[in-house]
């Protein structure tokens, strides 16, 4: 009996990362409990003066952008007929799917009276970018769930439904890619009514075309990590013969953006204040160097291109970089015309680390359940995140072939 109740122990035991799961995410009911009964004022450092923080910056504004790898790898496979990258449809749409459910509960979260987010179906401001951008979300997500939809019919074996869904595949990629780049370029358009207070390092016309494509290159970043993690959990990999080409095309989207974000910098006339930087170019330094250049110069290495842990880190860089720039945005550049120095409180930090720990909870649910996946040709050991032997492969251009 004893052995018999060990045995039930050891089974049940949680890991280090489960533990941290468990508290956040009793944290996070906690914190929402207050934010519902207590109002934004209760939980936020937000006020009349600063009143998008933490929330809008990174659950909103980041979470829709590292969502855009889906629209890319969409549009490439779908409407441009590289047939080749077809394995990376299902993680990407998936990540996506999710991205864009967590922003409107993230909305939920912000606005000060979210029983009403109905209105904007009801209520019409067409002359409005938030208008625009409502819509967009609830058809973009939309979208994305009718696209998602014959993956779980798969599962379940319901072949009409998914023929059905199939049938009309390929309107639903030409709307998701028309809403998707509308969504991101109107994110960057919010910020075109504020160029007196936006700070010059930042505001531009073309803030809607920096948004679009840094969402673009994020989007590309966002699928190599979320390979890498998905084979550190469960042993599920994308083959390095899909991701060194994209890194590649990575390469030349960070390269064409940083180009026109130093170009438009200096007609502002913002970029000899980088030979005396205080806290906004110390910032936009950070974001540039770190985000833009030293991912842009470690995938111009074709060692560290084919490399798995280059690969997975020069990514990382560039969601970093992408992320860095939208907080920049919404929060850094907006701060010193405010007159407020904005801090997130520790319960704006619970919420988005909890959204974003639930997001990858489900998506590890998915993996499991869903054929999200492919199964490489080669069986376990073909070529991917897979370890040094894969590396040294494609290193000496023996790359697997690509995954069904």
């Amino acid at each position: 009996m004893s052995q018999a109740l060990a045995l039930r122990a050891r089974n049940f035991r949680i890991s280090f990362w489960q533990g941290i799961f468990v508290v956040l995410l009793l944290l996070f009911l906690g914190v929402t409990f207050v934010r519902f009964t207590r109002g934004l004022g209760a939980v936020t450092n937000l006020s009349d003066g600063f009143p998008w923080g933490l929330w809008i910056g990174f659950d909103v504004l980041c979470g829709v952008g590292l969502a855009a790898g889906a629209f890319t790898i969409m549009a490439t496979v779908h409407l441009l007929n590289i047939k080749r990258f077809e394995p990376i449809v299902r993680p990407t749409l998936l990540t996506g799917f999710l991205g864009y459910v967590f922003v409107i509960i993230a909305l939920m979260f912000d606005l000060g009276q979210p029983w009403r987010i109905w209105h904007a179906l009801v209520f019409w401001n067409p002359h409005s970018v938030m208008f625009e951008v409502a819509w967009c979300v609830m058809l973009y997500t939309t979208v994305l769930m009718l696209e998602f939809l014959p993956i779980v019919f798969e599962r379940l074996r319901l072949e009409r439904p998914r023929r059905m869904l199939r049938f009309v595949s390929t309107p639903l990629v030409v709307a998701g890619v028309l809403l998707s780049t509308l969504h991101q370029s109107s994110l960057g358009s919010l910020y075109l009514i504020v160029p007196s207070k936006l700070h010059p390092l930042w505001y531009t016309p073309l803030l809607p075309f920096l948004f679009f494509i840094s969402a673009v290159g994020a989007g590309i970043g966002m699928t190599f990590v979320e390979s890498y993690l998905s084979q550190r959990a469960f042993g599920r990999h994308l083959e390095m013969t899909l991701l060194e080409p994209l890194a590649r095309f990575m390469v030349v989207i960070l390269t064409v953006y940083g180009l026109w974000r130093l170009r438009i910098t200096q007609a502002n006339g913002a970029l000899a204040g980088l030979l005396h930087p205080g806290y906004e170019q110390w910032m936009f330094m950070l974001e540039i160097g770190l985000g833009v250049i030293l991912p842009v110069a470690l995938l111009l290495s074709r060692r560290i291109r084919n490399s798995p842990r280059g690969l997975v880190g020069a990514g990382f860089l560039a969601v970093f970089g992408f992320v860095m720039y939208r907080l920049n945005v919404s929060v850094t550049g907006m701060e010193a015309t405010s007159g407020v120095h904005y801090t997130p409180s520790w319960m704006e930090l619970v919420v988005s680390l909890g959204l974003l720990a639930i997001g990858m909870a489900i998506f590890a649910v998915a993996v499991r359940v869903l054929p999200i996946f492919p199964e490489p040709e080669g069986g376990p050991g073909a070529a991917g995140f897979g370890g040094d032997d894969a590396e040294a492969g494609l290193i000496e251009g023996e790359a697997a072939a690509p995954g069904r």
